[in-house]
């Protein structure tokens, strides 16, 4: 029986419906899986390929032939526009089969929420971090919800593999299981997977099944990719040179910018008149202050406003209505947004997508750029990389346009190698233990030493922590209230602890700053970090407002709308970049491939910066005199190995260097000054590498690094430790130190 005969009656008709006249490869290869095997599955497909249909065809199939007597099936989505997206497919599909779908998040109502409790069935959709408060608030009731699981499903299980929010994700799916008693199948689901084996048995550790990765055809796709450079001022690099001959901008028929207009921006507002588009930023503060311009090109030009904004710090209504725009099939309005709408919700007849500057990671351009290309359209992305003009007394490394080597590399990676980012599991996790100590605690009450020990360290996701780790952190948490020892000798949540645990902060453990909510009337706009004095002005939503009041009791900003901008500020968004692609920007820079998707400015500023890197030897060498006794260092490394690779020259190599005014532009280069030659430096940094010491030397005298969210919490040598070997890619960058020494020196011989 083939796999369309093996659904249930309703499915069938929903196929029919659909008007599908066969079923896609990945559907095909997750039906054989889940029908013929009792194994986990990992579903690993191009974006829009119907994963979500392919894992819930026959999940709900199973579930009608044996109906169970709590809820069925868990869907756990990274984000809660992709739970909504979701929750509203999902829908329609399960009604004819009488399944119940219900959401979960904090944006979803207490009514919706009861049903569940009274009527445990059917399908639940959650993020980690509701499932979390769901575990901690609601323990007892476990066993009744959630006795008779049979799947779970996680979405886009590539975001959760770089970081804590990975870990705790299968830390509680693992102490759910134990609860309720059962062993539900696994089931992940990516349209970017860089080593499906690795994540396979990731999606399985600790369950004693296998997990099954189908071999899916892929099929071919369209791409309409351009790559375009703008000085912010000045004139562009290709204004005048007939030397270029390449592909124009995305259309022809565009009215001239505002006067005045930044020339990136303006490329943007001219060729999404008229369509639907997404224009991708890598932080809030740039989106808001992006959206902020095109808004004011609108307003000078005297058109509608046609922009939308979207990202993690808006109210719920805001990101909603932005969602329900953009599903709109006849909209033609632009949102301006973060990741916070790369990941897979389905926003219909989406023409183009932009890019300002580059992601950091190849999974970020693919999933972005696959937001388009639905309904049988190419995929279209547009990359605009914007930067200041050089100045003429600026040192090489400054004149290298590192966004422009980052965007190609990106795509080159993917066309020539298929390459995408593996999962980062070397972390010790010592912020989630204490996480999840804490919740264990909270959630179960007193608990002896031993049984703690037994359900906390038992995960899998804390395999290299050892016992000892653990009675460090347990004395250390003991110490400081956090945890208190009853009278019989067990262990329950202590003074300082219930402050924490008590906090909504406490669901999640992926960083945050300390928010205040942004209110005008009875509106709410968002949040922001740090409110200023009361008369000043912010940005947040696409918009400027004056702060009316500011009531740091209850973290509310009163404010008004205005005319005027003013930069946004939400914290840090560090970025994190493999060393793989820092590799490739080195072979761009290097190579004389001019790729056909650059457009003219891009090709011209490209040719240039080959020009300057081959005259100052940075094609090729990795330290580059600037005159004096000054040098960069372009050691094309990612941003775990760079960091230790600073901290090495720093600590074990500044004296005999002789080194001195160390800055860092992070992953690109080092500036510095120092008395040693050239060769010197080589020498002694290879031997110095060489040397048998630990990671733990690379962090300064009395330094507790906090890194990950609950890292102020831990004892100090936890948190030295958790950093030195989790974080710092030691070994990468000796063995990067170590093959730079015969080269390098050759390299100095033959000059």
């Amino acid at each position: 029986m083939n796999v369309f005969d093996r659904y249930a009656p309703c499915v069938r008709e929903y196929i029919y419906g659909q008007d599908w006249r066969s079923l896609r490869g990945v559907q095909v290869a997750a039906g054989e899986a889940i029908f013929g095997s009792e194994e986990h599955v990992l579903l690993t497909s191009s974006t829009a390929s119907g994963k979500t249909e392919a894992a819930f065809f026959p999940i709900i199939t199973l579930l009608l032939e044996s109906p169970p007597s709590s809820v069925g099936c868990i869907y756990i989505g990274p984000l809660k526009a992709l739970i909504n997206d979701q929750f509203e497919r999902l829908t329609p599909l399960c009604a004819a089969a009488g399944i119940p779908v219900r959401h979960w998040h904090g944006d979803v109502g207490q009514t919706h929420k009861a049903r569940l409790m009274k009527h445990p069935s059917g399908i639940l959709q959650i993020t980690p971090e509701s499932l979390e408060a769901l575990l901690l608030h609601r323990h007892a009731a476990i066993p009744k919800l959630f006795g008779d699981l049979r799947f779970v499903v996680i979405d886009e299980v590539h975001s959760l593999l770089r970081g804590d929010r990975g870990g705790q994700t299968l830390c509680l799916i693992e102490r759910l299981s134990r609860i309720a008693g059962v062993q539900p199948r696994r089931i992940g689901l990516s349209a970017t997977i860089g080593t499906p084996a690795e994540t396979g048995a990731l999606l399985a550790a600790g369950t004693g099944r296998g997990t099954l990765v189908p071999e899916i055809a892929a099929k071919g796709s369209r791409w309409r990719l351009s790559v375009e450079h703008f000085y912010v001022q000045d004139t562009q690099a290709g204004e005048g040179r007939t030397d270029i001959d390449l592909p124009t901008a995305p259309d022809t028929t565009t009215d001239m910018p505002p006067e005045g207009a930044d020339p990136g921006i303006a490329y943007i507002f001219e060729h999404t008149r008229g369509k639907k588009c997404l224009v991708f930023v890598n932080s809030r503060e740039e989106c808001e202050a992006v959206t902020n311009t095109l808004r004011s090109y609108c307003e000078r030009r005297h058109e509608p406003d046609r922009f939308l904004i979207h990202h993690g710090n808006l109210s719920a209504a805001f990101r909603e209505t932005a969602e329900a725009h953009m599903k709109d099939e006849e909209s033609c309005l632009t949102t301006c947004t973060t990741a916070t709408l790369e990941l897979g919700i389905d926003i219909g007849r989406l023409e183009r997508a932009f890019q300002i500057d580059a992601p950091w990671t190849v999974s970020s351009f693919l999933q972005r750029m696959g937001r388009t290309g639905r309904r049988g359209q190419p995929q279209e992305m547009h990359f605009v990389v914007r930067e200041d003009v050089p100045d003429a007394r600026a040192l090489l490394p400054a004149a290298i346009p590192w966004k422009l080597l980052q965007g190609i590399a990106l795509i080159q990676l993917y066309l020539e190698e298929r390459w995408v980012e593996p999962p980062r599991l070397h972390r010790l996790p010592f912020s989630l233990l204490y996480h999840q100590t804490m919740s264990t605690l909270a959630s179960c009450g007193e608990l002896s030493p031993r049984a703690l020990a037994e359900r906390v360290l038992t995960l899998p996701v804390f395999a290299r922590v050892t016992q000892e780790d653990y009675r460090t952190l347990l004395r250390h948490l003991l110490q400081e209230e956090h945890i208190q020892r009853t009278e019989r000798g067990g262990l329950i949540v202590g003074l300082a602890g219930e402050r924490v645990v008590q906090s909504y902060r406490f669901y999640g453990v992926f960083q945050e700053n300390e928010e205040y909510t942004v209110r005008c009337e009875s509106q709410e706009i968002g949040t922001i970090v740090t409110p200023p004095p009361v008369g000043e002005k912010i940005a947040i939503a696409g918009h400027v407002w004056r702060v009316l009041e500011v009531d740091r009791k209850r973290h509310h900003v009163y404010c008004e709308m205005v005319k005027g901008n003013v930069p946004a500020y939400f914290g840090e968004c560090p970025g994190d970049i493999h060393t793989h692609i820092l590799h490739r920007m080195r072979q761009v820079l290097a190579e004389d491939l001019l790729p056909p998707y650059l457009l003219k400015n891009a090709a011209a500023r490209l040719m240039g910066a080959r020009r300057a890197a081959q005259h100052s030897g940075a094609a090729r060498d990795v330290l580059i005199p600037l005159g004096g006794a000054m040098y960069a260092l372009l050691p094309w490394l990612g941003s775990y190995a760079f960091l230790a690779l600073e901290r090495f020259l720093r600590i074990r190599c500044a004296a005999r260097l002789g080194l001195r005014g160390l800055e860092s532009m992070r992953p690109y280069f080092m500036q510095f000054t120092m008395k040693a030659s050239p060769a010197d430096f080589f020498r002694i940094l290879a031997e110095e590498a060489a040397t048998d010491f630990s990671p733990m030397e690379l962090l300064y005298s009395d330094e507790v690094p906090v890194f990950d969210k609950y890292d102020e919490y831990l004892p100090a040598e936890l948190v030295r430790r958790g950093f030195a070997e989790g974080v710092l890619h030691t070994v990468e960058m000796r063995k990067t130190v170590l093959s730079w020494r015969g080269a390098r020196i050759d390299s100095i011989a033959r000059a």
